[in-house]
């Protein structure tokens, strides 16, 4: 079990600590300068050797802090809880899901819509991947478990936006508000630093997904009808909105227009809130590079 964590490591000598190599910065001949970190924060260190030392790994160290940390001696650790390194959504996971399933049961009600939603939801090993993934390596929800609370967010605003316009398809465009981002349950590798896999590097998310909804319809022959089928992959295609921003496609349908929005004022506001965690009232953000300006906040 991890006894202290970052935020409340005071400078001192005889400091003891676990830590996770998130990256090693440059190697020296007897040392590396690295970034360690746990979910509270993270602090440039310099640690004994060179070849042997690789990001991802969880070291007990022993050392001393001045504002930096010069590591003295340290044993990697094996066993650890993973949630205790990475950074995490302050929300209970299971109470994401459970809002989650709120508005999936209140919106999908045809048969079609029920049975691409159980394809996914209701796999276990879907599921626990879906619970662990992240929104982004850093530009939004960039945390364990932020992807399934984009997804609720980017589904409860999907859903104001069907009722207050008259959606033609609501049931299809929150359907699809969920499904919108499930490639990147194999884009990102979220074992720790956050980075993505081969695959998220050759295909993206975008891409991803429409093959996972493929792999769906596949094992129903003859279930889902082809409008259903095209819009749902549709929506998935071109909820970045514009092919600049990384959409094969552009908007050519009302649901897309409205998951576009959705998924734009979602991500954003959440890399706001971060921005504001960090910075004093009434002072300016850093540069973000995400929304493009600093923030007086």
């Amino acid at each position: 079990m991890k006894e202290s964590f970052l935020i409340n490591l005071k400078d001192k000598d005889n400091i003891k600590i676990s830590l996770m190599i998130m990256k090693i910065i440059f190697r020296e001949t007897d040392k590396s300068i690295c970034i360690l970190a746990d979910k509270t924060g993270e602090v440039k260190a310099s640690v004994p050797g060179r070849d042997n030392l690789k990001p991802g790994m969880v070291l007990e160290l022993k050392g001393s802090k001045n504002i930096n940390l010069e590591v003295k001696s340290y044993k990697v650790i094996e066993n650890y809880n993973l949630t205790d390194y990475l950074p995490t959504v302050k929300r209970p996971i299971e109470d994401i899901m459970k809002e989650m399933d709120l508005y999936t049961d209140r919106y999908v009600l045809s048969r079609e819509g029920k049975s691409l939603n159980d394809y996914f939801f209701k796999n276990d090993e879907f599921i626990n991947k879906f619970k662990n993934g992240i929104g982004g390596v850093s530009m939004h929800h960039n945390y364990i478990g932020g992807l399934a609370e984009h997804t609720l967010g980017v589904m409860k605003i999907t859903a104001e936006l069907c009722e207050k316009y008259e959606c033609r398809r609501t049931e299809t465009a929150v359907l699809a508000a969920k499904l919108h981002d499930i490639g990147k349950v194999y884009e990102y590798d979220c074992n720790g630093p956050f980075k993505y896999t081969m695959r998220g590097q050759m295909e993206g998310h975008i891409v991803i997904g429409v093959e996972l909804v493929d792999g769906a319809v596949k094992e129903k022959p003859n279930f889902y009808t082809e409008d259903f089928v095209n819009r749902i992959k549709g929506c998935i295609v071109q909820h970045h909105g514009k092919l600049e921003f990384g959409s094969p496609r552009e908007m050519n349908m009302e649901e897309s227009f409205i998951i576009n929005y959705a998924d734009s004022i979602d991500a954003t506001m959440n890399k706001i809130s971060q921005l504001k965690e960090k910075t004093e009232p009434n002072t300016w953000s850093e540069f973000d590079r995400r929304i493009e300006r600093k923030l007086y906040l």
